[in-house]
């Protein structure tokens, strides 16, 4: 399979009409950053953000952190656990941190806080590196 960047992917594809439009912003030699307010339409139950929402943007967060770094990598591994529960109409700020890079893998983790730095989700993932055609 050939990976190419044609700006639709559903967290920061800036040409999906319907994706999140996230910006990424990296912290260091080895943090990345976005936020996250969540509307109505992406809750689970009554006023709560659905977790599956927040484990998309966990995974995003760990594979920017790489690509952002020039690292080509795609997600072979994730484990989410969801701290507590996120309301809708809050504010979130995802954070992910690279934690170990070696010659075809990278480990990274990744959180999200409430602006109170209250967590709400942590995420571990592998990373494989691979080839990207042009």
């Amino acid at each position: 399979m050939d990976y190419e960047d044609d700006q639709m992917c559903f967290v920061c594809g800036t040409q999906n009409g319907d994706g999140l439009h996230l910006d990424f912003e990296l912290i260091g030699v080895d943090r990345i950053r976005t936020e996250f307010t969540p509307s109505k339409k992406f809750q689970g139950w009554k006023d709560v953000l659905h977790g599956g929402l927040i484990a998309t943007i966990l995974d995003e967060v760990m594979v920017n952190g790489a690509y952002l770094r020039q690292i080509m990598a795609v997600t072979t591994k994730l484990e989410i656990r969801l701290r507590r529960p996120a309301a809708i109409g809050e504010r979130l700020i995802f954070y992910g941190q690279i934690l170990k890079k070696n010659t075809r893998t990278v480990n990274m983790k990744a959180w999200a806080e409430r602006e109170d730095g209250t967590i709400v989700a942590e995420a571990t993932g592998l990373l494989m590196m691979m080839k990207v055609r042009g």
